[in-house]
């Protein structure tokens, strides 16, 4: 199968980007299905906003609780419920291991 040069349009910043042959080979070899729908500057600052680095689209809500275990304050990403314990990092870690 030859592959040609093909411009596709980024979903995110709209911007025109070549999607090569050569990628196009590379993802028929992964059997990759899907062509890539982000340029590569917004696929790299979503790969470091998950990564958690500089590109940080929103900051998780955190909620104070106090861990059943040891009575320290804690926060956590969600919001406490009287049906289940909350547990601190530390304690949390500890009945996990």
């Amino acid at each position: 199968m030859a592959f040609q040069d093909r411009t596709l349009k980024c979903k995110d910043c709209g911007v025109d980007f070549v999607f090569t042959a050569g990628e196009q080979e590379f993802y028929a070899e992964k059997g990759f299905e899907n062509e890539p729908a982000r340029c590569r500057e917004c696929r790299g600052n979503r790969r470091r906003s998950r990564d958690g680095g500089e590109v940080q689209s929103t900051q998780r809500e955190m909620h104070e609780a106090v861990c059943a275990e040891c009575g320290v304050t804690t926060q956590v990403p969600f919001k406490p419920r009287n049906d289940r314990p909350i547990y601190c990092r530390d304690c949390f870690t500890a009945k996990k291991g």
